[in-house]
């Protein structure tokens, strides 16, 4: 269907984009709203989901990644990089105490992982991982912002994303931290298609100046 509704002088059509639940809810609607006004003859079906979709299948068109994309006849852009950072709500702190160091973290309510291996992966070597260590343990990224806006604790989250809220304050910045590479992805067969290179283009812009932020 998407292929079937061509291009025009004024583009229009449908363009489908998939990212992960956290880019996709907490970064991209200011950016799609600001592509609506500029295209608003362009539909957007946005797909959230922390599993790669399969461009080569066209399971989407343009795909936001949060690691380098490996499948081929893919067009791929390295937009920046994302901080992951730990962060608790003032409210929290207040009742328990800002830790001093990575030793006093093991007194603190802390927000992780469950079963998910690869964010284990990336914190390791940052701290003692292991899934007791966590008070609250969920593999959904929003449940895990969410419980740290409601002050159940210490979690990690995306540092351009904490800043936008007041109440959420950085725990041990200089000691502990990572990042992620932001890719933004397209079959090689789209790049004909107008429509298409439009979005990918205003996203690549939007997101370089979100990373670049953080």
């Amino acid at each position: 269907m998407r292929a079937a509704s061509g291009e025009s002088d004024e583009p229009s059509g449908t363009v489908r984009l998939t990212a992960s639940n956290m880019i996709g809810a907490e970064v991209l609607p200011s950016v799609l709203a600001e592509f609506r006004e500029r295209h608003p003859k362009i539909a957007i079906e946005l797909v959230l989901s922390n599993r790669n979709q399969d461009l080569s299948r066209r399971d989407a068109d343009i795909a936001v990644r949060m690691m380098r994309p490996t499948q081929k006849a893919l067009i791929a852009k390295r937009v920046g990089t994302v901080r992951i950072g730990l962060y608790a709500h003032r409210e929290y702190l207040a009742r328990h105490g800002m830790p001093a160091n990575i030793d006093e973290l093991a007194a603190h309510a802390l927000i992780g992982f469950d079963r998910d291996a690869a964010a284990f992966r990336s914190l390791r070597g940052a701290v003692p991982v292991g899934r007791e260590i966590f008070a609250l343990r969920t593999d959904d990224d929003y449940a895990q912002l969410n419980a740290l806006r409601a002050g159940f604790g210490i979690g990690g989250a995306q540092a351009g994303i904490a800043a936008r809220d007041t109440e959420l304050v950085a725990v041990l910045p200089g000691a502990i931290g990572f990042k992620l590479e932001m890719w933004l992805a397209m079959h090689e067969d789209l790049r004909a298609s107008r429509r298409v290179r439009l979005l990918f283009d205003h996203l690549a812009r939007a997101l370089k100046t979100y990373a670049a932020r953080i």
